[in-house]
């Protein structure tokens, strides 16, 4: 068991929030940009689901080295690729707005680095701070809180990627572009100048991995990948929603584009600082209540209603799914063992990803089909989602880990233990 350190926590906490920061600046201006370089909307679609590919690909990979090589190593190693990557991409989108680069070669480039390899570094950044979350936790109160803790910081970043990515795109669609490889190496001094490497003790020489049919978490991945289905059929769309509904330039539309998933994440940021704490719900209950929130949130945004309904249902729906994300990340880390944590993490993450593998492609071609079509699609995804952890038993049956036990060797591999 790996000994709680505060400040430590901290610091993965604080390369989380640095990496997530710098997606989010960058989401704002993805489909106005696209347009500015003669992209096809299918075509951002490809390039998002591209990121999400090398998530699957490569998550659980990450999460159990962060076990066998440590979380330092692990985290240097992505931050100083994603900050190569995306200064790459800023550079070939730079040739792509002024017209010295285009069509077929432009997107294969965009592909390879927004999607192949920033898609590669940030997969590593989830499961190394849920593995770390789930090792150093001693009951199931602390670990729900813990993994909301790295819920809260990716809201917190989504709120400041987009008050960031929204008011940079005012001096030009550049200038946010520019600031995200700045902002993945100030995360690499970050942790190459503070977090400590564990010591050789803590580490685990051959992580155990975890299979997604496993009776013990396999109920969590469908639900969770039904919410983030859902959310990925409008999350790459809502530049376009913003700008298509509300008749804007795209330099206005990257500005309120920012504002929407401003909303989004302060809902998000509302859920895992205030509800998550101060309910004490466990795992199923958060789903549940979550779940039912987004869903609103969801049927709320399918009319055309004016920008007060479109703002506010999307903040619904960050509340929603950020009550029912630690329910998904901290309920199947009570039923492994330590040893299987970093495989784990790295399965939640690599779930996470393979949603966008083609929600986001499927979400734009249904765009240009009926502009509604990707909302109705993510309601109905959300309503399947709502009653199957509701009647499942799976989400009755959480055992809880005696007090002072992190690594839950001792919680069986099935139903036994308390119920709740």
């Amino acid at each position: 068991m790996t000994t709680s350190n505060p400040a430590q926590i901290k610091l993965v906490l604080t390369a989380v929030f640095l990496a997530y920061l710098a997606q989010m600046t960058l989401n704002p201006i993805i489909a106005p940009l696209s347009r500015e370089v003669g992209l096809a909307e299918w075509q951002v679609g490809v390039t998002i689901s591209t990121a999400a590919i090398m998530v699957v690909l490569t998550a659980q990979i990450w999460g159990r080295r962060s076990q066998s090589l440590g979380r330092k190593r692990v985290l240097l190693a992505a931050l100083a690729l994603g900050a190569i990557a995306t200064a790459a991409f800023a550079l070939i989108s730079q040739v792509g707005m002024i017209g010295a680069l285009s069509g077929t070669v432009l997107f294969a480039l965009f592909v390879v680095l927004r999607g192949i390899g920033f898609g590669t570094a940030i997969a590593a950044i989830q499961p190394t701070a849920q593995a770390y979350i789930a090792d150093v936790t001693t009951d199931e109160t602390t670990r729900i809180k813990g993994m909301a803790g790295v819920g809260a910081v990716q809201g917190v970043a989504q709120i400041a990627g987009s008050v960031v990515g929204g008011l940079l795109a005012a001096f030009g669609l550049m200038a946010p572009i520019l600031s995200v490889p700045v902002l993945l190496a100030l995360g690499l001094v970050l942790v190459a100048l503070r977090l400590r490497p564990e010591a050789r003790t803590t580490l685990i020489e051959k992580p155990t991995s975890v299979r997604p049919t496993d009776s013990r978490v396999w109920p969590f991945l469908l639900a969770g990948f039904g919410m983030f289905t859902a959310l990925g059929f409008i999350q790459i769309v809502t530049g376009f929603i913003v700008q298509d509904r509300l008749h804007l330039d795209a330099k206005t539309a990257g500005v309120l584009t920012g504002a929407a998933l401003l909303a989004a994440g302060i809902g998000m940021i509302l859920a895992q600082t205030v509800v998550v704490p101060s309910t004490g719900w466990g795992p199923a209950t958060l789903l549940r209540v979550g779940g039912v929130v987004a869903l609103l949130g969801f049927l709320v945004l399918i009319p055309d209603a004016g920008p007060v309904a479109l703002f506010g249902s999307i903040a619904l729906i960050g509340l929603g799914l950020g009550t029912a994300m630690p329910g998904y990340t901290a309920g199947p880390t009570l039923l492994v063992s330590r040893e299987e944590q970093g495989g784990l993490a790295g399965l939640i993450a690599a779930n996470m990803g393979l949603t966008f593998v083609v929600a986001p492609t499927a979400g734009t071609v249904l765009y240009g089909v009926w502009t509604s079509l990707p909302i109705i699609v993510g309601a109905a995804i959300m309503a399947i989602v709502s009653v199957f952890v509701l009647l499942h038993p799976r989400f009755r049956r959480i055992p809880t880990p005696p007090e002072g036990d992190a690594t839950n060797s001792d919680v069986p591999t099935q139903d036994a233990g308390h119920e709740r």
